[in-house]
């Protein structure tokens, strides 16, 4: 429908709107493409300029995207290495061309008739992931993208169309994903573990990269999990990979927090770095695992609140599920290895992520996990225990921690007895 703003324009809605209305998916945002002007003329009628490399205005009323048909020119490797043309010339058809996949390739028209160039409906129906055109093969971006749309669209059975795989595989092997600086491959991760859609299937993003090589590139740390063997006692699965995804999926469903999932996807980094003649045992590896998680933070210029959380799930993880085991004085080191006092809501993060890894097993899915409700309740007898009484009661400052952690593992050690 038109306004006084785009009254007489050319215009389209574009991209994810008209996709999900056709899937039956909620529109939350919706684009839209201009023919036939330039910036001057979208200015006049008021529209406020945001794009920063070629022509994007926000609507003055509903504040949504209006962008000047374009296309766009390779000139360098990696993604940044584009030259964008925009001007009255450019077609609907020739801005479509440009886009990724053909289902996000479709136009509706203000009275709903979609224009489809490129096969876009045929593939929604089919339920398929094809690229555009060759010209997908030149932004190394698109990689993570349809692999995030493979994990978001799992659930409604879209597949990717071999000849799009073939095309990724070929861009990862010319070297097109080691252009990706880490700020934007992050961005793209965080968009996975963010991802709050029912029907996504998390594991697939990860499961993708690696079918087109482009997982070794990118996080090496986690591709070389596939093919690790587990204890087939404790882990039916047995390959360690397979049981990473499926902590990851058992994550999704337990926590909508993103550092969650970040920290059950990275808890098994260190079974990786076992030595060959140990397996399939991994003694030792929660240690390592700490050090290949600063590693793939300090990479990927992961966000602190992450990093930490990722921390101490792959440092205390094997513990948690020990607990029953544990001495009162070993639990409290834990807790004050993962800042319990200072930072109980992370602690609780934790305990999730503990859950995931250990329901994320063949036959283990619906499985209830006691040690973190046991963890739970030390936790609180620890936390319950007065601090200050203990500093006015104390004659020697000096002594106050000492008396302090003595205190809290006398609660633990009461706590469990009962």
């Amino acid at each position: 429908m038109s306004d006084a703003a785009t009254s007489g324009l050319e215009f389209y809605l574009v991209g994810g709107a008209v996709r999900d209305r056709l899937l039956g998916i909620e529109v939350k945002e919706r684009d839209y493409v201009v023919i036939g002007v330039d910036a001057e003329e979208m200015l006049r009628r008021g529209f406020v300029p945001v794009g920063k490399e070629f022509p994007v205005f926000l609507h003055p009323q509903t504040k949504d995207e209006y962008a000047l048909a374009r296309t766009e020119r390779k000139t360098a490797p990696g993604y940044h290495g584009f030259v964008f043309h925009a001007e009255p010339g450019v077609t609907l058809e020739q801005d479509l061309e440009r886009r990724d996949l053909t289902i996000n390739a479709l136009a509706e028209t203000a009275d709903g008739r979609i224009i489809d160039h490129y096969g876009g409906l045929a593939d929604l129906e089919q339920r398929r992931l094809r690229h555009v055109s060759p010209a997908f093969g030149e932004d190394p971006v698109r990689i993570l993208r349809i692999a995030r749309f493979a994990a978001r669209l799992h659930g409604r059975g879209f597949r990717i169309a071999d000849e799009t795989l073939a095309l990724m595989r070929s861009m990862v092997e010319a070297g097109e994903v080691d252009a990706l600086v880490p700020e934007r491959v992050w961005a793209e991760l965080s968009k996975v573990l963010s991802e709050q859609c029912l029907e996504a299937r998390l594991s697939v993003f990860f499961e993708t990269l690696r079918a087109c090589g482009a997982l070794q590139r990118l996080l090496p740390e986690l591709d070389r999990l596939w093919g690790v063997p587990q204890p087939a006692k404790w882990h039916p699965e047995i390959d360690t990979g397979v049981h990473v995804m499926m902590v990851l999926n058992r994550a999704a469903r337990l926590s909508p927090l993103p550092e969650v999932r970040f920290a059950a996807l990275c808890h098994d980094l260190g079974k990786g770095n076992t030595p060959p003649e140990i397996l399939p045992s991994h003694h030792g590896h929660e240690e390592r695992g700490v050090t290949l998680v600063a590693d793939v933070c300090g990479r990927l210029r992961v966000p602190k609140r992450y990093c930490e959380l990722a921390r101490i799930t792959a440092r205390f993880h094997g513990k948690v599920h020990k607990v029953d085991e544990l001495r009162a004085a070993t639990i409290q080191d834990l807790f004050d290895g993962v800042d319990l006092f200072r930072r109980p809501e992370r602690f609780e993060q934790m305990l999730i992520a503990c859950e995931a890894d250990f329901r994320g097993r063949t036959g283990y899915g619906e499985r209830d996990y006691p040690q973190a409700t046991l963890m739970r309740r030390l936790a609180q007898a620890a936390r319950a225990v007065d601090a200050g009484e203990i500093a006015r009661s104390s004659t020697d400052k000096a002594l106050i921690p000492e008396r302090l952690r003595e205190a809290r593992i006398s609660a633990i050690r009461r706590t469990r007895a009962d």
